[in-house]
């Protein structure tokens, strides 16, 4: 039977560049995007490089509670996911103090609420099963302040304290939890920035590093997958 991987917020970044590479190894595929065309433009993508798997690409906005049930509704009628991946996720730059009002909501709705529900939604099938791996897409962010992180870096630290909570109550039932903590990648989340692509890390690198930490015995896991550029952080 083949293996799926959930990975939402999968038509671009870090989240395309993880589904591509678990499509590569026969994974079927399920993924969301608030962009109907480049989830279409995804699928038609992987079934064309990859004719042997299946692809469920639905249109949902995670930043909303009813859209992710609804969504893992539509997962659990297309297959039971081996590896989550909680990649959704918005960056938005400003200082606490003075970012605009709804920012906060906004962001966190986004980047963790989101990751808590559905991960809600899959974790006690895994249980059941005795295996299955959580990803949650954190970043440097999330372990070091810096100014003008604002609520991006309030969700990235939230995030992380919710995967390490998981990582502990999912110990004793064969469930691997990691938390990805990635520094600059060029994504589109970078974009306008004055700087040259090769000061960035690629996605495809750590999409490579998720790969491995999936990979390993069912004795060890990796807990924390810190990937920076060569030069360190921008």
């Amino acid at each position: 039977m083949r293996k799926c991987i959930l990975v939402s917020g999968g038509t671009k970044g870090i989240g395309r560049a993880i589904i591509k590479r678990f499509a590569k190894e026969g994974f079927d595929i399920a993924t969301c995007s608030r962009n109907g065309e480049e989830l279409q433009e995804l699928k038609a993508e992987l079934e064309a490089h990859y004719p042997g798997i299946q692809v469920l690409a639905e249109v949902a906005d995670l930043s909303k509670k009813e859209e992710v049930y609804a969504f893992a509704e539509k997962v659990k009628g297309f297959s039971n996911p081996d590896v989550l991946v909680n990649n959704t996720g918005i960056f938005l730059p400003g200082a606490i103090h003075d970012e605009p009002e709804g920012n906060f909501e906004f962001i966190m709705h986004t980047n963790l609420f989101s990751a808590y529900y559905l991960s809600r939604c899959f974790v006690k099938e895994m249980i059941q099963r005795k295996s299955g791996h959580i990803f949650s897409m954190g970043s440097v962010a999330g372990t070091k302040a810096y100014p003008n992180g604002g609520s991006y870096a309030i969700s990235k630290w939230a995030m992380l304290g919710m995967t390490k909570c998981l990582r502990e109550e999912l110990k004793p039932h064969g469930v691997k939890v990691t938390s990805i903590l990635a520094g600059a990648t060029f994504t589109a989340s970078w974009e306008g920035i004055d700087l040259p692509e090769e000061r960035f890390m690629r996605a495809d690198d750590v999409a490579e590093s998720v790969w491995a930490a999936y990979n390993l015995s069912p004795q060890s896991v990796v807990e924390e997958l810190i990937v920076r550029p060569q030069l360190g952080d921008i």
